[in-house]
């Protein structure tokens, strides 16, 4: 009999990224061409992941372009939320998955994508430790990140369309804040 409490699963969808310190929480997502990059801390048994959609840079979000769908911006925003639960950069260590070519004509963006990521924790100076990366078909994606745990499963070419399309649409806006400001005359 196992007395083993079931892991608590977080999803993280594309433009989003989570830290947590729990051991029985895993992150999840589906990726295609997006890249989900894995990083913890193992002495503070902090960790977390993102998700992107673009490799991204400052000129392409200064052009009007969604933050949050570009790996430059959720890679700062990653690292910045472990550090402040307590990791070392020094200690950091990461795993990148995904950027599949899931489209034959379409350009090599999950390429990119993965180029980037291994380029950015090399700038960094942050160790990678392991890498699935490229190929044909999208993957589901689980990571343990206060044991550094990782596992996948490849998808289908349903599936992998099915990923497609969820990253082809526009992201998701956040609705803005009701404004509850009275302005008298």
């Amino acid at each position: 009999m196992n007395d083993a409490a079931p892991a608590r699963r977080i999803h993280i969808i594309q433009g989003e990224y989570k830290v947590v310190n729990d051991p029985d929480v895993v992150l999840s997502t589906i990726l295609g061409s997006c890249v989900a990059a894995c990083l913890r801390d193992p002495v503070a048994g902090v960790g977390g992941m993102n998700h992107f959609l673009l490799p991204g840079s400052a000129e392409a979000m200064a052009a009007g372009g969604d933050a949050t769908r570009y790996g430059v911006h959720l890679m700062e925003l990653l690292i910045n939320g472990l550090l402040k639960q307590g990791a070392r950069r020094d200690r950091l260590e990461a795993k990148v998955f995904g950027g599949a070519k899931t489209i034959a004509s379409f350009s090599n963006v999950g390429e990119q994508n993965a180029a980037f990521a291994m380029q950015f924790l090399r700038d960094e100076g942050i160790s990678v430790v392991g890498s699935s990366t490229g190929g044909d078909h999208g993957r589901k994606l689980e990571f343990w990140p206060v044991s550094g745990r990782a596992r996948q499963y490849p998808l289908t070419g349903a599936e992998t369309q099915r990923t497609v399309a969820l990253e082809t649409r526009p992201a998701r806006m956040p609705p803005k804040p009701v404004d509850n400001n009275i302005e008298f005359f």
